[in-house]
């Protein structure tokens, strides 16, 4: 059943128009890469836009370290280096970081690092005293190691983008998703924030949705990866919850989120996210019959381990491959998600 709902779903979404392949040969100077982190992802986002991944040698000397060559000439190209920073998060930083210098020494003319999904990106402020603000710590290594630009998409704190002092297109994972749930057809929609601090990207994914009206749960976090949710803002009772948050990492918020819902009266619960972080025990919160279907994105690769019956994953690549065209050209990004 899995595989036949994923073959069904990992497509290209229809509100994004996707470049012509042909186009690339009046481009001989565009390149695309590869780290390990999600490789599937990469050669999805190569033939969206008719190329192939740029050929690199990868391996690890016996104490652990990293090498990385690039084997072809790359000198005054635009290189576009793909990579999310997700588990094993410092393995596949570091990975980034080596690509990116390998690339400046070979005389890149412009280097973009896309990361589909930013690592470190939870610590962005300082909630304590004597903690480190990690989010602005990775964005200076990025700035450092040679990048030009940084394309990412759904940042969890969206300030990250002012730690930068070099371009940041900033894209959204929302589109996939909107499409699919509309061809669900589902009815009696409300779209319902996890917490407070994701009114707005609830706000604007309802808005999407002909102006679905919006709840809130009310959500008091103990420690990391630990929160108590208390109750629901707003009417759920007798209609379609969808759940909407940037990340799903152990499950904890989401599903206790959704028991609340079903108790509040909800007929029926959605989980929509664009990252699958899925940390221990995610995937048994998730798939113990509170969620018609959880939603997510390929930003982050998912292992068979841990998929299950309610679980879809959709594909980001045409999104990307989209985006990446329009940084090459030099024209607008952000006027896809108008």
């Amino acid at each position: 059943m899995n595989a036949l709902r994923e073959s069904a779903v990992l497509r290209s979404p229809t509100l994004i128009p996707q470049p012509a392949p042909t186009a690339v040969t009046d481009h001989s100077r565009l390149r695309l890469f590869s780290g390990s982190a999600n490789i599937p992802l990469s050669q999805e986002v190569a033939h969206s836009l008719g190329m192939e991944l740029g050929p690199m040698i990868r391996k690890r000397f016996a104490d652990g370290e990293l090498y990385i060559q690039i084997q072809e000439s790359i000198r005054g190209c635009d290189v576009f280096l793909i990579q999310p920073t997700c588990q094993p998060v410092n393995d596949h930083l570091m990975e980034l970081l080596i690509m990116i210098d390998a690339c400046r020494r070979a005389s890149a003319r412009q280097i973009t690092a896309v990361i589909p999904y930013y690592g470190y990106a939870r610590a962005d402020r300082k909630t304590a005293g004597r903690e480190s603000i990690t989010a602005k710590l990775v964005a200076n290594l990025i700035t450092e190691a040679g990048a030009h630009r940084l394309l990412a998409m759904d940042l969890h704190s969206a300030q990250i983008q002012g730690y930068f002092d070099i371009p940041f297109d900033h894209v959204y994972g929302s589109p996939v998703l909107l499409d699919y749930l509309t061809s669900k057809q589902l009815s009696d929609i409300v779209v319902v924030s996890p917490d407070v601090g994701g009114v707005a990207r609830a706000r604007a994914f309802a808005k999407k949705l002909d102006d679905a009206p919006l709840a809130i749960i009310d959500k008091r976090r103990q420690s990391h990866n630990v929160a108590e949710v208390l109750n629901v803002i707003g009417d759920v009772k007798g209609k379609t919850a969808v759940l909407v948050d940037d990340m799903i990492d152990t499950g904890g918020t989401i599903s206790q989120g959704a028991k609340l819902l079903r108790d509040e009266g909800a007929r029926q619960v959605y989980a929509c996210a664009t990252h699958a972080v899925f940390s221990y025990p995610a995937t048994e919160r998730l798939s113990g019959g509170l969620f018609e279907e959880v939603i997510v994105t390929n930003t982050i690769p998912v292992p068979e381990s841990d998929r299950f019956e309610e679980l879809t994953v959709l594909s980001v690549a045409s999104l990307l491959g989209e985006t990446i065209w329009r940084v090459h050209e030099d024209s607008s990004v952000s006027s896809m998600f108008r």
